[in-house]
């Protein structure tokens, strides 16, 4: 194992090691703080984050507002009044070591405000924004306004250069590195291409190449690549270490410390890793903002692919082969004769709800699928800036995309703040990397041992 050396990072020489940011309420003050106190960096996720009061008691969310822009407006509150309050318990754990970042998605609704004052709230106790999910381009100025580093997420080469062609290259003194995400390999959402295909995993290296020398062109040949997606032992990376054909480089770690004794996950989830095999690790598209996603292929994931497995056609009139009527809701609409059949098997099944999608076909659902998708819909928070699930659209006056809302999506606040704070593994999203299915081999974890941040970071530095 070739010998980590430390790195600049967000202005100051630490160990290449960082925390990766887990959607909501996952990468919390008390991991970020021990990783920053072992001169690493660690991560607060900036998605609908607990707020923590001075006890550091948690205080999850409670919306209480009644319309939807209300209940946007307290969103955006609750996030940033979260980060700020678990930056002051981070920075005070650290105890002057190593860095403390936020990990914001960029597709998160009111990301620009919530980055912006989580940042004038959080003065001086955040060193770096890390941000994905779509394209960051005014990330850049954001950040910079406030001389703190950025570190946008892309998984490729051209993404990078869109970014630095439209905005990078003006708030150049500030990009503190780019994460490569392998998409393959990550876990959450991910960034795979339309050209890319998702039962074809391609060469990290190749790709990694490709990023430094797209940022080499620009003049950016000692930027850190922050290596993530897939990385489990760092014996298996030897070949990015001191290579001068990628240059410098840091390791981000997602999926692995989820079992650390500082990570907040619950005994049902922990027990689920532990366990977790390889089929039971799906990508798929049912994530509301549209990206591709990988995690557990659970009840809860399940349900929704046995849903949208009931997709068929429809006609609002009579035409051509579309001659059989179909109750939904309160009109009629016409199937053919051959689906006619299907249709009655999931009727008698209990998928007695027919539900119309965004793309003119129709769902069969449960009554009680009905039951959460109606409360969903009506306490939409619009946790994210364009929601497939619920019809929000930030940039609208009126907050609404103007389409059916579509039914083989989900509310993605809503199970995944459940998930953060003790719901049953089986039933919500469980957001993990194609390596999760490791825990149970790897000795760190024999007989559901739970290290410490400092053990676990002991242990990478041994390459395992």
């Amino acid at each position: 194992m070739k010998a980590l050396k430390s790195l600049l990072i967000s202005g100051r020489e630490v160990l290449p090691l960082i925390e990766g940011g887990k959607g909501v309420a996952v990468s919390t003050c008390k991991t970020a703080g021990a990783w920053a106190a072992e001169n690493a960096v660690g991560t607060i996720s900036g998605v609908l984050p607990d707020v923590v009061d001075e006890n550091g008691e948690v205080i999850p969310m409670n919306i209480k507002s009644k319309t939807r822009r209300e209940r946007f407006e307290e969103q955006i509150r609750h996030s940033i009044e979260g980060i700020v309050s678990q930056a002051k318990i981070a920075h005070e754990i650290a105890s002057g070591k190593g860095r403390i970042h936020i990990n914001v998605l960029w597709e998160q609704g009111g990301a620009q405000q919530i980055i912006t004052e989580a940042l004038a709230g959080a003065k001086g106790l955040i060193d770096g924004v890390t941000c994905g999910a779509g394209m960051p381009y005014k990330l850049a100025e954001i950040a910079s306004s406030f001389k703190t580093f950025y570190y946008p997420i892309v998984s490729s080469g051209r993404a990078f250069k869109a970014l630095w062609a439209r905005a990078y290259k003006s708030y150049a003194d500030f990009l503190g590195g780019v994460v490569f995400e392998d998409p393959w390999k990550a876990g959450g959402h991910i960034g795979l291409s339309n050209s890319d295909d998702p039962n074809v995993p391609q060469n990290p290296y190749e790709r990694i190449v490709e990023l430094r020398r797209s940022m080499a062109s620009v003049g950016l040949e000692n930027t850190p690549i922050i290596i993530a997606g897939g990385v489990w032992y760092l014996r298996e990376f030897q070949d990015f270490i001191d290579n001068p054909e990628i240059g410098p480089t840091a390791f981000q770690f997602g999926t692995r410390p989820l079992l650390t004794r500082e990570s907040p996950v619950a005994k049902t989830w922990q027990k689920a890793l532990l366990a977790l095999k390889k089929s039971e690790i799906a990508l798929q598209r049912f994530s509301p903002t549209g990206f591709m996603s990988s995690a557990i292929k659970n009840r809860f994931l399940t349900d929704l692919f046995d849903r949208s497995a009931t997709a068929m056609p429809y006609k609002d009139e009579p035409e051509g082969n579309f001659q059989i009527p179909l109750t939904v809701g309160a009109n009629k609409v016409y199937i053919t004769a051959a689906d006619q059949e299907r249709a009655n098997g999931y009727i008698g099944a209990g998928r007695t709800v027919p539900q119309r999608t965004n793309d003119g076909q129709i769902v069969f659902i449960t009554p009680k699928d009905q039951e959460t998708i109606q409360k969903n819909r009506a306490n939409c928070l619009g946790c994210i800036s364009h929601c497939l699930f619920s019809g929000f659209c930030q940039t609208a006056e009126n907050l609404s995309t103007g389409k059916t809302p579509d039914p083989r999506y989900f509310c993605i606040s809503d199970t995944l703040c459940k998930a953060a704070h003790g719901a049953p593994a089986e039933d919500e999203l469980i957001f993990v990397g194609d390596n999760a299915t490791r825990f149970s081999t790897d000795p760190l974890f024999k007989d559901g041992y739970l290290p410490t941040v400092k053990e676990f970071i002991a242990r990478l530095l041994t390459g395992d």
